[in-house]
């Protein structure tokens, strides 16, 4: 008897087998016919996560791939120098992808957007998303209450007006004391920042009258601290959020290139006005950030840009956040 079942196992083995085989062409010409088009349904680009009693939303305005790293980064090294730190940490040797990451805090009180994206003019490029990105998170423009500028250039003021108007209809502002006093001065209006400062005079000037200006150590709500960050710009800052014991660090540009600038803090970078002064910044700040072990959201880390910093014997290595505030 129990050949016979041998047997007969033996042979639905083999009728199995012979039916897949006969099967098998007929299912790769169906494979080989099949069309899949590709979604048109763009990636929403915002990341949400809790910091205690806040909620903090990280949106991507955009990027955009450039050529040329080593003319923004390390400009006082050998290009190869530069070059052999990217290939060292599997990136291109002389391409970058640029992100632009505005941060959205509901304190539960308030509705803070920290930066505005580069705003309408970018948008046929591909940047200046922050508004359709806000939406799309579940708030309107109309639901900001306090918009908090880092510093003046176009990348954190461009969205500030849609249309000629005020594009967070219902907020106010805060922003450094140094840093509009440097860019509304007589003097900035021609040479070399004449480009810069017609920018706050068309999207920040208008709003002066809302906004509120504040110094190192200053709050800008219970749990928002300001610091002054000097060296990107004159008056760059900093701010420091802290909610049921948990602290974001959020650094705005301090740091422009998570291995450019994090792992070669004393490099010179092109957009910053005082190279010496930003990277003594740097190197202060994480410092700090590495030491204290806080979590920090930096403007121009690879999105959703927000992770730890490991100091190295040189330098510092960014370590992306994973589900840490998720527990």
């Amino acid at each position: 008897m129990m050949t016979i079942a041998a047997d007969r196992r033996s042979v639905l083995t083999m009728g199995l087998a012979a039916g897949a085989a006969l099967a098998t062409p007929q299912l790769m010409m169906r494979a080989a016919q099949a069309k899949a088009p590709s979604s048109q349904v763009g990636n929403p680009g915002f990341n949400r996560f809790r910091l205690g009693a806040f909620e903090i939303t990280a949106i991507n305005d955009g990027t955009r791939p450039g050529d040329g790293i080593h003319t923004i980064f390390g400009v006082d090294r050998d290009e190869a120098e530069v070059s052999a730190l990217l290939e060292e940490n599997f990136l291109p040797a002389d391409r970058f992808v640029n992100s632009f990451t505005p941060a959205l805090v509901n304190t539960g009180s308030d509705l803070v957007l920290f930066d505005t994206g580069l705003g309408a003019g970018a948008r046929e490029g591909g940047l200046g998303q922050l508004r359709a990105r806000l939406e799309a998170s579940g708030y309107t423009p109309g639901d900001v209450t306090i918009v908090v500028l880092t510093h003046f250039h176009g990348d954190h003021i461009g969205g500030l007006m849609e249309g000629g108007e005020p594009a967070f209809p219902n907020a106010r502002y805060v922003t450094g004391q140094a840093e509009y006093d440097f860019w509304t001065a007589d003097e900035r209006q021609s040479g070399p920042t004449e480009n810069a400062a017609r920018g706050v005079q068309a999207n920040v000037v208008p709003l002066a009258e809302k906004t509120t200006f504040i110094g190192d150590g200053d709050a800008v709500i219970p749990g928002v601290t300001g610091m002054l960050a000097a060296g990107h710009t004159p008056g760059h800052m900093i701010f420091h959020l802290e909610s049921e014991g948990r602290r974001l660090l959020l650094t705005a540009d301090t740091s422009n290139h998570y291995v450019a600038s994090l792992r070669r803090p004393d490099w010179h970078v092109s957009f910053d006005m005082d190279k010496e002064a930003g990277a003594a910044t740097s190197t202060r700040v994480f410092d700090m950030v590495a030491a204290e072990r806080i979590p920090f959201l930096g403007y121009h880390m690879p999105f959703p840009a927000v992770g730890f910093i490991e100091k190295l014997d040189v330098g510092y290595r960014f370590v992306p956040a994973s589900y840490q505030f998720l527990l």
